[in-house]
């Protein structure tokens, strides 16, 4: 799969809270724990992007991990 190398970062100083991201997950992957958004689910994350598209903040993105 092509997002074998790559990973889901959220820094969490930036986060506010405002669960975009959670409400754009198709997978579920993402929740909210003391207002902030966490990688609940990692093995259900596919890497799509759409959750680092739609964050305001810029407070969570996908990288490449080599």
């Amino acid at each position: 799969m092509a997002n074998e190398n790559k990973e889901l970062v959220i820094n969490a100083a930036w986060c506010k809270g405002c669960v975009i991201c959670v409400a754009f997950c198709p997978r579920k992957a993402l929740e909210m724990k003391n207002e902030k958004a966490v990688l609940a689910n990692p093995e259900a994350c596919v890497k799509c992007g759409l959750c680092e598209l739609r964050c305001p903040d810029y407070a969570i993105f996908i990288r490449e991990v080599k």
